[in-house]
């Protein structure tokens, strides 16, 4: 029954979760809300508040589950990808506290831990699985063949899906961060009011850059015409981009499927919170005879659950790292 502490600081969040025997016993996450009034994360801003939220967040988990220093059995971290300076507090943090109580180190690929967050809880898939997994930074299909051997079929060749989002929302003059209140505003607008081109990407790699630029030049063409236009259909721009993306990712996800022939599908990411996309993969699944799964809104976004998880299966299989093991900003799977 491994105790596993894992930390998660990657980006904008601190966290520190506690896994006994493969399940969860506390999962603590400090937000940085600094970042919202420059429109997006500042990488030396999210160290210093990493810095000042780490010791009090691993306090907490390891509180709220009951354990001591002395219980663990291993101490996890998220090697790569993600800001470097960011990535540094964790790895430093956990690196010194495996050195002290002398338990191994385990170094976690953030990206895989997202896929892995669809095995914290019922009902989970079966391997091998498929797992569209979508964020601010990545978007890519991978091939779940056990929870520690995945391969990346497909990926974006520029932007993200997240970023789409994100991006699309500062040009409607949305707050950061915007991905979420295209989600909203969208519930209520027509996915049919606009239309937005299709990337005519070969094979199962995605593209955003383009659909951004379409985006800019829509609003900009439109706002000469009628300069309340965003605030007149706001709701209408909403659900088409939404829609736009959406289809982006699913019709990719579905020629991914017919030709690996699984039929167990998940999201992971930042972006499989979003209801659109959740709804419209539960419809496809109906539609195709899918098992879809995707994670609990709290594991989507980052957080030290879905490091815990990971840590888990490499525990058992003995993965362990060095204790000379440093964070990269970019990491091949």
């Amino acid at each position: 029954m491994p105790v596993i502490l894992a930390i998660e600081s990657s980006c904008d969040e601190t966290a520190a979760a506690v896994a006994v025997d493969g399940k969860l016993a506390s999962n603590i996450i400090a937000s940085q809300k600094i970042h919202e009034q420059f429109g997006g994360v500042v990488p030396e801003l999210a160290s210093r508040a990493h810095m000042q939220n780490i010791v009090p967040v691993v306090d907490q988990a390891l509180e709220k589950a009951g354990i001591e220093l002395n219980q663990l059995d291993a101490i996890a971290f998220t090697q790569a990808p993600g800001l470097i300076g960011a990535l540094l507090v964790g790895a430093q943090f956990a690196r010194s506290l495996a050195l002290a109580l002398n338990k191994p180190l385990l170094a976690i690929h953030h990206m895989q831990a997202h896929v892995i967050a669809n095995l914290i809880e019922a009902p989970r898939p079966s391997f091998p699985f498929l797992c569209l997994t979508v964020s601010g930074g990545h978007t890519q299909l991978v091939v779940v063949e056990s929870p520690v051997r995945m391969r990346v079929i497909g990926e974006t060749i520029d932007d993200a899906a997240g970023e789409a989002f994100d991006k699309s929302a500062k040009i409607l003059g949305l707050p950061y961060p915007g991905g979420p209140l295209i989600d909203a505003y969208a519930k209520t607008g027509n996915p049919a009011a606009f239309r937005f081109p299709e990337p005519k990407i070969p094979g199962l790699d995605f593209s955003f850059s383009g659909l951004k630029t379409a985006i800019l030049y829509f609003v900009q063409e439109h706002q000469r015409e009628n300069p309340a236009f965003i605030q007149d259909r706001l709701p209408d721009i909403c659900a088409s981009i939404q829609h736009r993306i959406v289809t982006i990712l699913l019709n990719k996800l579905k020629k991914a499927a017919e030709q690996t022939g699984i039929k167990e599908i998940c999201l992971a990411g930042g972006v499989s919170a979003n209801s659109g996309l959740r709804a419209t993969l539960v419809q496809m699944g109906k539609k195709y005879g899918w098992s879809t799964y995707f994670p609990a809104f709290e594991y989507c976004t980052d957080n030290a659950a879905m490091i815990a998880m990971a840590a888990h299966y490499k525990f058992l299989a003995g993965e362990t790292a060095s204790l000379a093991e440093t964070p990269t900003a970019r990491a091949a799977w």
